[in-house]
């Protein structure tokens, strides 16, 4: 009996043992997990807006709309620099993946140049298959006024059918970060945020996203400065900052 009794309570501490280092395994993986989660570096998918040639050919607005526009169109260009829309955009949008990879950040770059064919809604599509923390849609504006100046950003209503409530949420703060730090960095006339319904490349989107309108193409001190390579540098580090704002 006493033999039986001492094998019973070496059995019981060998049970004990296992199960304690059962237990360490266990949290050692729960911990690296959490780690890995921490280190997990942001994403942050970059639209440079348009391309050299547009495409005419029309897509929904947003899934299930029977509203139809431009897969994509080719841009507008400057009244006195010359310049194309879609090389200004694709030069802030160069200059922006450095800046933001300087901070840590993942960047995905929807195009590195101007002879392309991708539609708005298969940009955002990439900026969802790659679940992005932040999806900046990089563009210039113009009008047939030459005095209208000033940046401003583009997000979804409250009330967008096509866009998640929690990604509506999200772009409207995205978008308010990107104007304040932009038009701080860069000195450019607050325009503050346009919620509007009818952007494709914003109604395909399930992750924050935001258009960016740096400027007027049509004034003629804008265009000239969106057209310099100094002035593109300022870009490209406020949009950093408001994106960076936002993702801390």
């Amino acid at each position: 009996m006493i033999w039986e009794g001492y094998e019973i309570m070496k059995i019981f501490k060998i049970i004990i043992c296992a199960c304690i280092s059962t237990l360490m395994i266990c949290g050692s993986m729960n911990t690296k997990i959490v780690d890995v989660e921490a280190k997990r570096k942001k994403i942050v998918v970059i639209d440079a807006g348009h391309q050299a040639k547009g495409n005419s050919a029309k897509e929904p607005i947003g899934p299930g709309a029977k509203t139809k526009k431009a897969k994509v169109t080719t841009g507008a260009t400057g009244k006195w620099s010359k310049k194309k829309e879609s090389e200004i955009t694709l030069a802030v949008a160069k200059k922006l993946q450095k800046e933001l990879q300087k901070k840590g950040y993942k960047v995905i770059m929807i195009r590195t140049k101007q002879n392309v064919n991708i539609s708005n809604k298969q940009r955002a599509l990439t900026a969802n298959k790659a679940k992005a923390d932040a999806f900046i849609r990089i563009h210039c504006d113009s009008t047939n006024s030459s005095k209208v100046q000033g940046a401003h950003t583009i997000a979804p209503t409250s009330k967008n059918k096509y866009v998640p409530k929690k990604a509506r949420t999200a772009s409207q703060k995205l978008a308010k970060s990107v104007i304040s730090k932009f038009c701080k960095t860069t000195k450019a006339k607050n325009r503050g945020v346009s919620y509007r319904d009818d952007m494709s490349g914003i109604n395909w989107c399930t992750v924050p996203t935001t258009i960016i309108e740096m400027g007027f193409l049509s004034n003629k001190k804008e265009d000239k400065l969106l057209a310099s390579s100094s002035y593109q540098t300022k870009c490209a580090k406020g949009i950093a900052e408001g994106i960076h704002a936002f993702l801390k």
